[in-house]
């Protein structure tokens, strides 16, 4: 029997977006148990769990395996704590001096890693009386945010020193753990840096998903893992040492047929006409189209499923509309298209654009309800 759960946004829509809460607990589990003992995990929920919905996902990874969880922003962290999620939370991206108090008082963990990141945290202690939780992020090649190698120690040494702060880690983040010599690099100076502090109850983490399948790094007590929980990969190195863990696939997107009728031979379909019917063609049109986030670039690229048959998308998506070719299938409307499966993942999406899964799991958020099932 399957449970199901479902969001209460736009939910009048024959279209949306499925997620299988037990292939995340399988994918979390499959990473724990591919993760040395005494390391932790974070689990990165940033970007609404890159579309599949942070405040619903974040008690499945708790449960699963997850120590702590990652946003990218003191919102997103905001809005966990709203939804009675208790665990620590880390803010990966740079935050707004201003906004410090905003962090402190719902309990986040933020990054720091400049001066004036140094004195918000004191005007905040000195207003609230509550000491700012802070990792230092090191810039070892990303060359995106980050204190740079060169001044890390000495900033670091000044982290512990601050009585106005709880100093509680050490991360940076890998640029290119698909490519092993450039990656060494980045070790290389990370292992600089943590070889030269004290790290005496901090949590260090250099290996985001690809380095965690790729690398062993001893400097370091926990990992961040993103896109695997969601049941994808990411680049990895073409070689025979990865460690893959066996993932499953999270989010499905499907739509109820609402049109079917017939094309005859010569007669185009959607706008500009990009298909033209050879022969009479039955014609399925679902509510789904670029402004749900699938991309205009995949007309005519794509295929569905429809009563366990492949059926092609064809003319242009629009807007908030597309079609299938279902000629010699027996349906109606109201039945069920699945544009996203088993049978046709995202990554097949991401080959046709020339762009990451990560992208397009994250587009698929502006219209479409969640249902969730187990």
């Amino acid at each position: 029997m399957k449970n199901v759960r479902q969001t209460n946004i736009n939910i009048h829509r024959d279209s949306w977006v499925e997620i299988n809460l037990e292939n995340v607990s399988h994918n979390m589990r499959e990473i724990r148990k591919n993760t040395p003992d005494g390391i932790k995990l974070l689990a990165v929920v940033k970007a609404d769990a890159y579309g599949h919905g942070s405040v619903m996902l974040a008690p499945t990874l708790l449960a699963s395996g997850a120590d702590m969880l990652g946003v990218a922003s003191i919102d997103e962290g905001v809005d966990l704590r709203q939804a009675k999620i208790n665990c620590e939370i880390l803010v990966l991206g740079a935050v707004p001096v201003w906004a410090v108090e905003t962090a402190v008082n719902a309990d986040l963990i933020i990054s720091i890693f400049s001066r004036e990141h140094l004195q918000a945290c004191k005007q905040t202690f000195e207003r609230t009386g509550k000491k700012p939780k802070v990792h230092v992020k090191l810039d070892t090649g990303m060359n995106r945010i980050g204190i740079s190698t060169d001044e890390a120690v000495k900033f670091i040494e000044q982290v512990r020193k601050a009585d106005y702060l709880e100093f509680l880690g050490v991360f940076t983040h890998l640029a290119n753990a698909e490519i092993r010599e450039k990656t060494q690099i980045q070790i290389n100076r990370w292992n600089d840096v943590i070889s030269n502090i004290d790290t005496t109850g901090l949590t260090l983490h250099i290996l985001n998903t690809a380095g965690a399948m790729c690398y062993d790094v001893p400097n370091s007590n926990m990992r961040r893992v993103g896109i695997a929980l969601y049941g994808l990969y990411p680049d990895l190195p073409p070689d025979e040492k990865v460690r893959k863990p066996d993932l499953k696939p999270v989010m499905s997107l499907k739509a109820r047929i609402v049109n079917i009728h017939n094309a005859k031979d010569g007669e185009g379909v959607s706008y500009g006409h990009t298909f033209t019917a050879k022969g009479t063609r039955k014609i399925a049109t679902v509510p789904l189209g670029y402004a749900d986030g699938v991309s205009r670039n995949l007309s005519n690229k794509i295929c569905g499923t429809l009563n366990d048959k492949e059926v092609r998308q064809i003319g242009n998506i629009t807007m908030d509309q597309m079609m299938f070719d279902i000629t010699g299938i027996d349906a109606k409307p109201g039945d069920v298209i699945s544009v996203l499966d088993d049978k046709h993942s995202i990554d097949e999406w991401a080959k046709i654009l020339g762009t990451i899964n990560y992208e397009l799991t994250c587009r698929l958020k502006v219209r479409l309800p969640r249902v969730y099932t187990r």
